[in-house]
């Protein structure tokens, strides 16, 4: 544990590239609809645009924090900023659907080495208690505000370049970022007995898409329940195997027994609900303020800042009290906020634009705050020796949350738009209106005009439905999560999660 005299300036360097990290699993949701009109994108690859990114970011984290462990965080913090630059450069110029969700596994890659060393870094940096509580504050704020306000960066993006403007943007700021890391960043004593377990990577990773396939499969209008078996089979075999191969490796990826500490556990729980109900309320929210109020990708992101900017100021001054507060206090009251928040937005998100404001507020702060406590409680609870894999292990929580987020909640989105769409018999189309709202609005301009509007209309109602749906599943997931965190600490039990 070291004290630098540039440690603030260490600390803006690493959150520069999280930010880069964290705006790059949510600045495509304002240039989806662009994006799915200009490459053809099917609904299935629509999704693995979305989630290629935070799937392979959750596989190759555990990995990757133990590898930093042993190279160094400086040098795998570094790589990992050539491989997202490159990456990024591919992302733009994709002539496809499929090369762009290759190109998003990229990006996963380069992040996947960058995370979980930007908080190792601030560890080694920081000596002082109230100060290092103070940075991961910021850290948090970076993540959940980075995370929050990428609809806002495409947007503006959008208004003046084509879609791909939303990932060459990355290339400037990471070659001006490498010097900057290679030449303020300490290196840190590599461990060189700490192995790097590829094949521990791979399982949990081909795990996770195993189960998000399955539930991806059965969200489908005509679902083919065997194959949706299969996937989440071969996903429950693989993650099998990479808790039995944990369990008896002499240094784990995952050090289960970390999770005995209720403090840590209830951390994990916390990023994972604060990061599921983030992503899944952003996809919905900034899908319907397109498609059915019409705005531009720049309204739309202008429309929800005050989610990232009580965001951007509720990590900080979480930071700031945690010690006087108690982490768990924090998590459980500021997930309730959360909800709380969300459950007022559903009532006024088709009346004036205050109450609608007010309510993205109560949600970006209770996030924000949440975010912080969670990452606070999970590297403060982990010994020194475990700074990567607690690193690791947070970083796995906000990206799985990022991933459910998006597969649940955007599952239950298309479930119930296409049970609630019901078209006359007059109105001839494909049955590919049902699958979503793009589809539905893709085919109306192809359809005379009173047809179009008809169908358009009819979709837009089904889509307000689906939209009603996610919401309250959000603020009830977020109730509950709350309760059970306010629970386990009150009695001094660990919550569901320890049994990971």
């Amino acid at each position: 544990m070291m004290q630098t005299d540039n440690r603030w300036l260490v600390l803006a360097i690493v959150s520069t590239a999280l930010f880069l990290i964290v705006v790059d699993m949510t600045v495509l949701y304002t240039a989806l609809p662009r994006l799915t009109h200009d490459l053809a994108a099917t609904v299935s690859e629509k999704l693995w645009i979305i989630n290629a990114y935070p799937l392979v970011v959750a596989g190759l984290l555990p990995g990757a924090g133990t590898l930093g462990d042993r190279l160094g965080a400086r040098t795998l913090f570094v790589w990992g900023l050539c491989v997202f630059g490159a990456a990024s450069l591919l992302a733009a110029y994709s002539p496809t659907a499929a090369i762009l969700i290759v190109a998003r596994g990229l990006l996963a890659v380069g992040a996947a080495m960058m995370m979980p060393a930007t908080l190792s870094i601030i560890r080694n940096t920081f000596a002082d208690e109230r100060e290092r509580a103070f940075a991961i504050g910021i850290w948090a704020a970076i993540a959940s505000g980075g995370a929050a306000i990428g609809p806002v960066i495409g947007g503006a993006l959008l208004e003046y370049f084509w879609w791909g403007s939303v990932f060459l943007i990355n290339v400037p700021i990471v070659l001006l970022t490498i010097p900057l890391a290679l030449r303020f960043i300490a290196r840190s004593r590599p461990g060189a007995a700490q192995p790097w377990d590829l094949t521990g990577s791979l399982q949990i990773m081909l795990g996770l898409i195993g189960l998000t396939y399955a539930i991806k499969e059965l969200s489908k209008r005509s679902p083919s329940v065997g194959i949706a078996m299969l996937a989440a089979a071969a996903g429950l075999l693989f993650l099998a195997l990479f808790a039995r191969r944990q369990r008896y490796a002499a240094t784990p990826l995952i050090d289960f027994s970390l999770f005995r500490n209720r403090h840590f556990s209830s951390g994990v729980l916390a990023a994972v609900i604060a990061a599921v109900a983030l992503i899944g309320i952003e996809l919905v929210l900034t899908q319907r303020l397109q498609l059915v109020q019409e705005m531009t990708p720049l309204q739309a992101g202008l429309f929800i800042l005050p989610l990232p900017l009580a965001s951007f100021i509720a990590g900080p001054l979480a930071g700031l009290f945690l010690t006087r507060i108690g982490t768990a206090r924090v998590m459980w009251a500021m997930l309730l906020l959360t909800g709380a928040g969300a459950v007022v937005y559903l009532q006024a998100y088709q009346s004036g634009p205050a109450l609608q404001i007010a309510a993205m507020s109560m949600m970006g702060f209770g996030l924000g705050a949440a975010m912080t406590a969670a990452s606070s409680a999970i590297m403060q609870n982990a010994p020194p020796e475990r700074a990567g894999m607690a690193a690791s292990i947070e970083e796995v929580s906000y990206e799985l949350g990022g991933s459910l987020g998006v597969t649940l909640l955007g599952s239950l989105m298309s479930a119930i738009y296409t049970a609630s769409l019901t078209l006359p018999e007059h109105l001839q189309v494909p049955m590919t209106a049902y699958d979503s709202l793009d589809e539905a609005l893709m085919l109306a301009e192809t359809l005379p005009r009173e047809a179009a509007a008809q169908l358009a209309e009819l979709a837009r109602l089904a889509f307000d439905q689906a939209f009603s749906g996610v919401m309250l599943a959000a603020a009830l997931l977020l109730g509950l999560a709350a309760a059970l965190i306010a629970w386990s600490n009150r009695t001094g039990r660990v919550p569901a999660a320890q049994s990971a």
